[in-house]
């Protein structure tokens, strides 16, 4: 019964399902490198990547939360712990919150600045779940939600936010909503029938295209992230190879087939991974 127990947990959590934190923790690790001049201090990367875990983990939570009366009609979801009756919906309401307040005492040796920026973060995971209500692109919200561990990485290590971080931040969006749009197209069918809003059923027949462009930004944004910084040219390597798993990604989502764009939903952990080599080596 225990066993069964912290089983379900588990699932609520996505533990089994690392991908989504990889998603969070590849652009927090983008800013604490830049921040950091590439050298980030032992304690930050700790707290930074434990944060990472714990809050994606708390907004798995208040996501099958939200979503539990959908994720019941979606072939897809209809086994998650809160939907099938493993967990009830107030004891996924008790995990995010100690998740979440796990994650504030985790950033209490972090100055001032950085532990006021945790509340709109922590503001904004609570609203993403219900926004599919009355947002069109709730993938935005989404990508607001992974962006933040980049202002609070340079807020942790100076105490302010530089302009060009801002560049790094919506980057972020961009690629989220990429990413994201093609994870909503393989439920476009049920988000439909439910009368639930994604940005694949707002793009409509241009949800590719809208895909390729956020990947473009995302690029085109480290390039000039890249110029500004002086970056060197070992960047440029890793840039260009993420410009390679983007036209393989192209090559996916352009097919429509269900399976291929949940290939390339998961497989942008290693773009992710690319772009930080590209910074970490630069």
């Amino acid at each position: 019964m225990i066993r069964t127990k912290i089983t379900a947990y588990l699932s609520l959590i996505r533990f089994d399902k690392p991908v989504g934190t990889l998603l969070v923790l590849w652009p927090t690790l983008w800013g604490l490198w830049l921040a950091s001049d590439r050298h980030p201090s032992f304690l930050y990367l700790v707290i930074f990547v434990a944060g990472t875990f714990l809050m994606r983990s708390a907004g798995c939570a208040i996501n099958d939360f939200a979503d539990r009366d959908f994720d019941l009609h979606v072939e897809r979801t209809k086994e998650r712990p809160v939907t099938s009756g493993k967990i009830k919906p107030w004891e996924a309401l008790l995990v995010a919150a100690v998740l979440a307040l796990l994650a504030f005492l985790l950033i209490t040796p972090l100055n001032t600045y950085t532990k006021w920026l945790s509340i709109p973060a922590l503001f904004v995971a609570i609203i993403y779940p219900f926004s599919k209500r009355f947002f069109s692109i709730p993938q935005a919200i989404l990508g607001i939600a992974f962006s933040f561990g980049i202002p609070m990485s340079f807020a942790a290590v100076h105490n302010e936010i530089p302009a060009y971080s801002w560049i790094l931040f919506f980057a972020n969006i961009a690629w989220a909503i990429a990413y994201d749009t093609a994870y909503a197209m393989v439920d476009k069918n049920d988000d439909l029938k439910l009368g639930i809003k994604t940005s694949a059923i707002t793009f409509g027949h241009y949800e590719v295209l809208a895909i390729m462009l956020c990947y473009l930004f995302l690029l085109f944004s480290f390039a000039w992230l890249a110029i500004q910084l002086n970056f060197s040219l070992s960047f440029w390597a890793f840039w260009g190879l993420s410009a390679v798993l983007v036209a393989y990604y192209y090559r996916l989502v352009i097919t429509r087939d269900r399976a291929k764009c949940f290939q390339a939903f998961r497989q942008n952990n290693w773009l992710g991974a690319c772009l930080f080599i590209a910074i970490a080596v630069s």
